[in-house]
C-alpha cells in the first residue's frame, strides 16, 4: 500500500523543494528535503487513509503541478528536453496541507499524531522528528519552506479542510 502513494510523495515532495529551496550547501538541501517528505508523507496518509483511496489515486492521478506552479509564479513553460514528468504526480492538496504543517508546530504534533488511525502507519514503522521537533539546523536549512509568509499562498489554498480533518468538531461549534 505504501508502494502505491510513493510516486505521489516524491513528486510533491520534490516540487516543495525546488519551489522553496533550503540555503546552505548538501547537508542543508539533505536537512530541508527530508523534512518536506515528512510533511508530505503526513499530509499524503491523512489525504488517503484507505486502501480505497489510494487505489483510487492511483488511477485517476493526483492531478498534477499546473495550479500551485501558476500561484507561486513558476508557471513558464517547460523545455521540451526537459524531464517533467514527475509533475504530473504532485497533489495539491497534499503540497497545501504540508507547507501547513511545516510552518504550524501543533497542527503537526496533531497531523502526525492522527497518522495513528490511518492503516499506512502500521505499514511501515515511521518517526516524523525534523518535522514535530526541529533542531536549528532544520530550521536554517529549510527556512524558506517552513516561512509562513512565504508559504501562505500554498497553505491557504487546502489548509482550512485540513484543519477540519483533525478537528471535525470544530466545524460544528462556530
Amino acid at each position: 500500500m505504501l508502494a502505491d502513494l510513493s510516486p505521489l510523495i516524491a513528486a510533491t515532495t520534490q516540487w516543495l523543494i525546488r519551489s522553496y529551496p533550503a540555503c546552505g550547501g548538501a547537508l542543508a538541501d539533505a536537512l530541508g528535503e527530508v523534512q518536506a517528505r515528512q510533511a508530505v508523507t503526513v499530509a499524503a496518509w491523512l489525504r488517503y487513509p484507505t486502501p480505497t483511496d489510494v487505489a483510487l489515486v492511483s488511477m485517476a492521478g493526483p492531478g498534477g503541478s499546473a495550479g500551485l506552479d501558476w500561484i507561486t509564479g513558476a508557471d513558464a513553460p517547460v523545455p521540451d528536453d526537459t524531464d517533467s514528468a514527475w509533475r504530473t504526480w504532485v497533489d495539491e492538496v497534499v503540497a497545501s496541507w504540508a507547507a501547513c504543517l511545516l510552518t504550524d508546530p501543533d497542527l503537526a504534533r496533531r497531523a502526525v499524531a492522527a497518522t495513528a488511525e490511518v492503516a499506512h502507519a502500521t505499514a511501515v514503522p515511521a518517526e516524523f522528528r525534523r518535522l514535530v521537533s526541529p533542531d536549528p539546523y532544520d530550521r536554517e536549512a529549510a527556512a524558506l519552506l517552513r516561512h509562513p509568509d512565504l508559504v501562505a499562498p500554498v497553505a491557504a489554498l487546502h489548509g482550512p479542510a485540513l484543519r477540519d480533518r483533525l478537528d471535525p468538531g470544530r466545524a460544528l461549534a462556530a
